[in-house]
Parts: structure tokens; sequence; C-alpha cells
């Protein structure tokens, strides 16, 4: 048996013997990288992106998470139809000549201005705005139904903060009902279309857009979406002082909506729309119920 001397002298030999060979296919390597103009270090991958399209992708835990299903424009789209049948199906139940969401009127006078007088066409060309906006963003359609009673947790949660940051200004507007059920019904009712329309209106179309103009004026990309934040907040708040069922100009509640408009807004770009949506539903009905 060899002892441990002669085994180290016979791999120090071994190793002598294959360093030429080591060294020679080396300078061969690169010799051949350096014609091919580094085609090596140029099929390297880069971290994070996708095979297909050079994308940013998640990982497959993070993609099925909640935070990320969440905010996906399909769950936003499944998330909000309860609020869109339940205004759209209130106001054919009450009458087309109730009042109506501002915010809807708005964008319903605009469709009739370019000759699409259609009743329920704004609310299909919301549903077919998420559909849309989900095909563009994301290569995967699917959601969860627990994501749904996480998001419905999440919005309620949501709105009594915003319902705090109203108390820490020492006031809270109360919403008079009308008398008996009827009244009840129809607020209700202006409540899930306040929580669609305006954030449609405000969020899911003015801010991206507001925010693109400003990139065209010369504004830096990163301060374009906080400017354009503040600019549809300011018109947000703004408003609810339009037209005959406006309220009464007052620069504390004035002051209130710019804030809840920029706490929408954060929602919108941090959570999804459907997050935004159910906040400003909530938070409306909270308002309303609580003394």
């Amino acid at each position: 048996m060899a002892s441990r001397d002669d085994r180290e002298d016979r791999g120090d030999r071994d190793r002598r013997e294959a360093a030429p060979f080591e060294e020679e296919l080396d300078s061969l390597l690169h010799e051949v990288d350096a014609d091919l103009g580094g085609v090596g270090a140029r099929l390297q991958p880069v971290p994070g992106a996708s095979e297909d399209d050079g994308r940013s992708t998640d990982t497959p835990a993070a993609a099925d998470g909640y935070w990320a299903l969440s905010r996906m424009p399909l769950t936003s789209l499944v998330f909000i139809l309860p609020l869109v049948l339940a205004y759209e199906g209130g106001v054919l139940f009450l009458g087309r000549s109730s009042p109506r969401n501002g915010a809807d009127v708005w964008l319903r006078h605009i469709l009739d201005a370019l000759g699409f007088g259609e009743y329920f066409l704004l609310p299909v060309l919301t549903i077919l705005g998420l559909l849309a906006w989900q095909h563009v963003e994301y290569d995967r359609w699917r959601f969860s139904p627990w994501v749904l009673v996480g998001m419905a947790a999440e919005c309620l949660f949501l709105a009594v903060v915003l319902v705090g940051l109203a108390r820490l200004q020492n006031r809270l507007w109360p919403l008079l009902l009308g008398p008996g059920m009827e009244g009840i019904f129809a607020r209700f009712i202006g409540f899930c279309g306040a929580g669609l329309y305006e954030e449609v209106l405000f969020r899911l179309l003015m801010l991206p857009a507001v925010a693109w103009g400003l990139e065209r004026l010369g504004t830096p990309p990163s301060s374009a979406l906080p400017w354009s934040a503040v600019l549809t907040s300011l018109l947000f708040s703004a408003a609810h002082y339009v037209g005959p069922l406006g309220d009464t100009f007052q620069l504390y509640s004035f002051t209130f909506r710019t804030m809840a408009g920029l706490f929408f807004a954060l929602l919108f770009v941090v959570r999804g729309f459907g997050i935004a949506a159910g906040t400003h539903a909530a938070y409306d009905m909270l308002v309303a119920l609580l003394p």
C-alpha cells in the first residue's frame, strides 16, 4: 500500500503534467471567443428577463401571491362587477331620471358628444378597457376567489383609515338620508356609482393621461406621475362642487377631498384599480353609517 507521501508526490506530478494542456485549452477558447466577438458574454441570461420578450417577470411564487394577483386588471374587473351591477341595476330600478353620480353623467355626455349614446355603452367600455389592460400588461389570465375576499377586507380596512384621516380634521360630514327605504337604497346606489365611475374618470383615465401629457411637456418621468396625482386630485375635489346637486364650496371640505384624491391615486398606482374603487365605495358607505 502506497504511503501518504507517495500519493501526494504523484498528485503533484499529475497537476504539473496537466498544466500545459489546461493553459493551451484556455488560450484556444479565448481566441475562439475573440473571433466571435464575445458571443459567449452576449448569450449570458439577463437576471429577471423573460426568455420570450425580455420583459421583467416575477417568480411563480410572487406571481401567484395575493399582492400580485389583486393588482391585476382581470381581478379588479371581477371585484368591481358587483358595483357595476348594483349601480346600473339600481338606476334602472329607480328610473333613469333619478339623480346619478356626477362622473357617470360627465362620461356619458362625452360619449353622447362623440355620437355614442347607447345606455349600456359606458359599463361595457369599462369592462373592455380592463380586459384590454390585462391583455397588454399580463400574460396570465387567472384569479382566485380567496383573493377577492382579501380585497374586500383590505378595502374595508383602508376605508376605515380614510375615515380616521377625516376625523383627524376634527369633522365628519354627515350624509343626510332620504325618508324611508327608498332614500337608503338610492344613497347606497350612489355610493356604488361614486366608487366605480369617479375612479374610472379620475384615476383610470385621467391620472395616466395627465402624466403622459406632462412628460410630453418636458416634465421628468420621475416627477410626471406625482404631479399628475396632485392635479387630478384637485380636479376630483373641485368636481364635488359642480352642478345643481354640487355641494357649497368650503375650503375645509375641498382640502380633505384633495387629500382623499391623493389617497385613492396612491392606491391605484400601488394596489390597482379594484382596491381603489372598492375603498372609495366602502368609505362613502362608512361615512353614511358611522355616527
